[in-house]
C-alpha cells in the first residue's frame, strides 16, 4: 500500500450509488487512496463502464459499508437516500445533489429516520456527465458543502468531512437554505444566462460566429451541460433561482432602457455603474486556493507548433515567475495563440523583460 493510500481517512467500505460523473469521480479518487468502492447503478451499462476505468468494484448483496455515498439525478435522490437509510442503518448516508432542501423535506415528510444521514454537495463538475468523462482529481480545492443540523452526531460529521478531505475539496457547513440560495446565484443562474446567451448563436450568421473570440468562450462555456439533469436541478430549487432571475431583469431592463436614448440624462451613468457594479462583483470573487487576491496579466503569443507551450512554462520557471493562472485564446486561421498567464504583479516585470529577452512576443499587460 503507498503513503498515499494510508493517509485514506475514509475507513471501512464506501458505497457509491449512481456511476455517473460524480459517482464516479468519488470512486476513482477513493479507488486511488486504497479505499474499498463498492458501485451500484441502475444502468448496467453504466456500472460496467465505471468499473472497467476502475472507479471501484461491483456492489456484493453482503456489503456492509460504512459510508453510502448517493449520487443519483436529483427527482429520485429522496427515494435512493431512504432505501439506503433502511438497508444500511448503521451506515452513514449522504448525497451530493446540488439541491439540498428539496430532498430533505421529501423525506421528513416521509417520516424517515434521518439520524444518520448527512446532505452534502461538492462544487465540483463538467459539462460533460458519465462514468467516462469522470476524473479523481475535480474535487481538488473545491467547495464541499456539508448540511449538518442539530441531531447530526459529532462522528457522522467527521465521516464526510473526512470523505471531502481525501478527494482534496475543502469542506463547508451550511444548512439547506443557506446553500440552495448560494448555488442559485453562482451555479444554476449562470447557466441559464450561459445557455440563453449561447441560444442566441443557433440563428446567427456564420460570419458573425467567425468573430467569436475568449470571451464569449468563457461566458458560455457551460451552456454545453446537459439539459435533462438541468431541467431536474432548476426544478428542484425554483423559488431561490426565480429570485435572482427577478434582480437580473429588472438590472437588464435598466440598461435595455438607458442604451434606447443613450444621450439622455443619467443614461451612461446607468451604463457605466452596471459595468462598475460587474467589477466590484468580479473583485470578490476568491481567486487562486480561495485567496481574495488579484493577480497581473501578461498576454504572450505562442506559436502553433508542438511545444511551444511548453518551452514557455520552462523560462517562465528559469526566471522564477510561477503561474498563477492559464488561460488560451486561438484566433480562427492564425498560426498563433494567445496565452494570458496570471502573475502576481511584482512578477511583471521581470517576466515581460526576461521573456522578451528570450525571444517571445508580449501581445500586452494589464497596465496597457
Amino acid at each position: 500500500m503507498s503513503a498515499r493510500a494510508r493517509a485514506a481517512r475514509v475507513q471501512g467500505t464506501v458505497r457509491i450509488v449512481g456511476a455517473g460523473l460524480l459517482g464516479a469521480s468519488i470512486g476513482h479518487a477513493l479507488t486511488a487512496l486504497g479505499v474499498d468502492v463498492a458501485l451500484d447503478d441502475t444502468s448496467p451499462a453504466q456500472l460496467r463502464l465505471a468499473v472497467d476505468y476502475g472507479a471501484g468494484r461491483r456492489a456484493e448483496a453482503d456489503d456492509e459499508p460504512s459510508l453510502v455515498v448517493v449520487a443519483v439525478p436529483p427527482d429520485v435522490t429522496s427515494d435512493v437516500i431512504e432505501r439506503e437509510l433502511a438497508r444500511f442503518p448503521q451506515a452513514v448516508v449522504t448525497d451530493v445533489a446540488s439541491v439540498k432542501l428539496e430532498p430533505l423535506r421529501a423525506l421528513r415528510d416521509r417520516g424517515v429516520d434521518l439520524t444518520h444521514y448527512i446532505g452534502s454537495h461538492p462544487l465540483a463538475g463538467r459539462e460533460r456527465g458519465g462514468a467516462i468523462s469522470a476524473r479523481a482529481d475535480i474535487f481538488i480545492g473545491r467547495p464541499w458543502v456539508v448540511c449538518r443540523d442539530d441531531e447530526t452526531s459529532t462522528g457522522d460529521l467527521a465521516v464526510v468531512e473526512a470523505l471531502a478531505l481525501d478527494l482534496g475539496a475543502t469542506p463547508i457547513e451550511m444548512s439547506p437554505e443557506e446553500h440552495d440560495r448560494a448555488v442559485a446565484l453562482v451555479s444554476h443562474v449562470p447557466q441559464l444566462v450561459a445557455s440563453l446567451l449561447a441560444g442566441r448563436f443557433v440563428e446567427a450568421p456564420d460570419g458573425s460566429l467567425s468573430l467569436a473570440g475568449q470571451g464569449v468562450r468563457d461566458t458560455t462555456r457551460i451552456a454545453a451541460s446537459a439539459p435533462e439533469l438541468w431541467v431536474q436541478i432548476l426544478g428542484a430549487n425554483s423559488a431561490p433561482v426565480v429570485d435572482v432571475l427577478d434582480e437580473l431583469a429588472a438590472d437588464l431592463a435598466t440598461v435595455a432602457d438607458a442604451l434606447r436614448s443613450p444621450d439622455a440624462p443619467g443614461a451612461r451613468r446607468a451604463v457605466a455603474d452596471t459595468i462598475r457594479r460587474g467589477n466590484e462583483g468580479v473583485e470578490r470573487l476568491p481567486g487562486k486556493h480561495g485567496q481574495n487576491r488579484r493577480f497581473e496579466q501578461v498576454v504572450v503569443m505562442v506559436d502553433d507548433t508542438p511545444g511551444q507551450l511548453g518551452r514557455l512554462f520552462g523560462e517562465l520557471g528559469e526566471l522564477d515567475v510561477n503561474v498563477e493562472d492559464l488561460r488560451l485564446e486561438h484566433s480562427p486561421g492564425a498560426q498563433f495563440g494567445l496565452a494570458e498567464i496570471s502573475v502576481v504583479p511584482r512578477a511583471v516585470r521581470r517576466a515581460v523583460e526576461g521573456l522578451q529577452a528570450r525571444g517571445w512576443k508580449i501581445a500586452s499587460t494589464t497596465n496597457d
